[in-house]
Order: C-alpha cells, then sequence, then structure tokens
C-alpha cells in the first residue's frame, strides 16, 4: 500500500538505506551503472534484450531486422506515429513489428509476444523492452545482490540478467550501440 505523504511528520524518524555495493568515490558512480539486459529467443535464434524501465515504448532498429531476420517488410506493420523522441533526438518510425520472445528458464520458459515500434535511426543493438510491456506481462525488476526479474508476479520464477558493465567514458552510447 503506498505511503501517506501529507503526514506533517513526513522526514521524521529516517535510517540510511543500506547499500549492496562499495559506496563509489563521489563524482563517480556512473561508473557502476549497468543495464538490465539478457539474452532470449527469438525465431529460434539468442538475440539481446533491453528491459528499460525509462523507455515509455518497445524498440528495434531497422538495422538489427536487417541483419539478423529475412523478408522485414513483409512483417511490419503501419503505425500512426511517424517520430519519436529520445535522449539523442528524434527517430523515424517505418512501422511496428510483433516478434515471439522466449525467455529461458530452467524451471520452464516464458513466452511473451510484444510489438517493437521498428526504428530507422536508431542504433540499438538488439531488442529493448519498454514499459508497455513490462506492465502488460508485469515484469518486474529487481536490483539487489543478485540481480534478476520475475515476470507475470511469478516471484519463485527468478530471471537471471546479463553482466553487462557500461562503458565509463560513454554510458548511454555504450548502452545503445
Amino acid at each position: 500500500m503506498p505511503q501517506d505523504t501529507a503526514n506533517k511528520n513526513l522526514c521524521k524518524n529516517t535510517q540510511d538505506a543500506q547499500t549492496f555495493l562499495v559506496t563509489p568515490t563521489k563524482g563517480m558512480a556512473y561508473i557502476h551503472a549497468t543495464a538490465t539486459k539478457m539474452t532470449v529467443c527469438i525465431d529460434n535464434a539468442q538475440h539481446p534484450l533491453i528491459i528499460d524501465s525509462g523507455a515509455h515504448c518497445s524498440i528495434v532498429s531497422r538495422n538489427y531486422l536487417d541483419n539478423h531476420f529475412l523478408n522485414l517488410e513483409k512483417q511490419l506493420l503501419p503505425t500512426k506515429a511517424k517520430s519519436f523522441k529520445s535522449a539523442s533526438g528524434k527517430m523515424t518510425s517505418i512501422g511496428t513489428i510483433i516478434k515471439e520472445i522466449i525467455m529461458p528458464h530452467s524451471k520452464g520458459n516464458i513466452r511473451l509476444n510484444p510489438e517493437f515500434v521498428v526504428l530507422d535511426d536508431a542504433h540499438i543493438q538488439g531488442f529493448l523492452l519498454g514499459t508497455d510491456y513490462q506492465r502488460m506481462y508485469g515484469i518486474d525488476i529487481y536490483n539487489s545482490k543478485n540481480r534478476h526479474i520475475t515476470v507475470c508476479t511469478n516471484k519463485e520464477k527468478k530471471f537471471s540478467l546479463d553482466i553487462y558493465q557500461v562503458s565509463t567514458h560513454h554510458p548511454l552510447e555504450e548502452l545503445l550501440n
């Protein structure tokens, strides 16, 4: 249940949060950044999937699809929005595509059927699952010591995340390339 923030004593009785990692040197916390990334099966092949809680929709780049899938044009569905905004600027949509994703797990795989906006000028290498389908499938991200996600509120089936350290020089560019 959400906390009542209208209380006048809101900031009393406060304690420090426990850290799971070594506290970084001041001004250097960004070097500990890791992407929420895992390897999934799409069309019987392994592909990277970034689970991005800051993205409002799921995307994939046209370049990635052209390099890994055949008959892209036949699979495209029309989209009303022709441009999308991102941290790196405006990107152009050429349509949407539905791809069946298999999340492998030793206790039984889980299948998702998300729709991805195909962006002509995106530089992401793999698929990016945005909050549109994270909410639909009840995907929860756990950033504790053993980083993992759960799907459909099944807390017993934990999906491990790939260890993927973001570059210290260009963190956002490294994540997208």
